[in-house]
């Protein structure tokens, strides 16, 4: 797909990755009752880094050279912390809690953009922003009881807070590495990097919980579990969200983001019957409307794609 229609459609793609996470949250809270968390998140990463692999590989991609290494080990450490923060503090809170928590991923991000690539944070970005966060919240409230929010899970909430900058990080110092190799090798060798990172603090994790490896349950159950987390929620999702960032900045590709709660709310009801409040149209629409306006601005000569092949 060439074109300006293909940049357009390839600039949309990290909304397609918020619609994949937007289940994650349920899915994961289900995997936690087969898996301990760490350890979840770590098989969740080693599905996601095969996939990835052999799909580069079956692109024909070169495997990068050891001077390419620091920069994929660099979004690897990110990934790592993402995880980790991410997962653990999933299990220690509650719906409320880590649906609106992760509003503040774009926030950080677009506050990173600004301060690590100088990104300019123009006034429609700051309104579709504005706007899409106040829908959000809007869908969340009519869905949770928010004053939940304050619930006796400190260290939970911290760590989603963590994990939010985390995942900012991977977001922000990305950009380099995927304008200069592409968004499969990005997301492809910051994966594998994460790896055996991930793999020391599981190993960690069962220690100290007392699991040997061999009592972790392979059920249809858990390998469900498992597959949806590394092949949508990892392989796809995350070479989908590094695709967007070669063709706009890392602030409007944050706006995306704000569509995972809603996307969550929305398969909740579908999938498991729950109760969509009377704001869910009113706060979708507008999400939808803050995401257009960021959208629709022209990304700048420093926010355009860069020379890598495309995908």
């Amino acid at each position: 797909m060439t074109g300006r229609l293909g940049r357009y459609v390839f600039a949309l793609a990290p909304l397609v990755a918020a619609g994949l996470w937007g289940g994650m949250y349920v899915v994961s809270k289900w995997g936690f009752t087969l898996i301990p968390p760490v350890t979840l998140g770590f098989l969740r990463v080693v599905l996601g880094a095969s996939v990835l692999s052999a799909v580069a590989l079956a692109s024909g991609r070169r495997a990068p050279s050891r001077a390419d290494w620091p920069g994929f080990l660099a979004l690897g450490g990110w990934v790592t912390l993402t995880i980790l923060t991410q997962f653990v503090g999933t299990e220690l809170t509650n719906a409320s809690q880590g649906s609106l928590l992760t509003v503040l991923t774009p926030v950080f991000t677009v506050l990173l953009g600004a301060m690590v690539l100088g990104e300019r944070v123009t006034t429609a970005k700051a309104t579709g922003m504005a706007v899409a966060g106040v829908g959000t919240v809007v869908v969340l409230a009519g869905q949770y009881d928010l004053s939940a929010l304050a619930a006796d899970n400190l260290l939970g909430v911290g760590l989603l807070v963590v994990a939010s900058v985390a995942w900012a990080g991977y977001t922000v110092w990305g950009v380099d590495v995927v304008r200069r190799y592409g968004a499969l090798e990005a997301a492809t060798y910051s994966s594998i990097a994460s790896v055996p990172m991930l793999a020391i603090l599981a190993a960690g994790e069962l220690w100290a919980l007392g699991i040997s490896p061999a009592d972790v349950p392979v059920t249809v159950e858990s390998v469900a579990t498992v597959l949806y987390l590394g092949v949508a929620s990892t392989a796809a999702a995350w070479y989908l969200w590094y695709k967007g960032l070669e063709y706009v900045s890392a602030g409007t590709v944050a706006v995306f983001f704000f569509a995972q709660p809603a996307v969550g709310a929305a398969l909740g009801a579908v999938l498991l019957g729950e109760h969509l409040g009377g704001g869910f149209l009113v706060g979708g629409t507008l999400m939808a409307v803050g995401i257009w306006i960021v959208s629709r601005e022209r990304a700048s000569p420093a926010d355009g794609p860069s020379d890598a092949t495309p995908e």
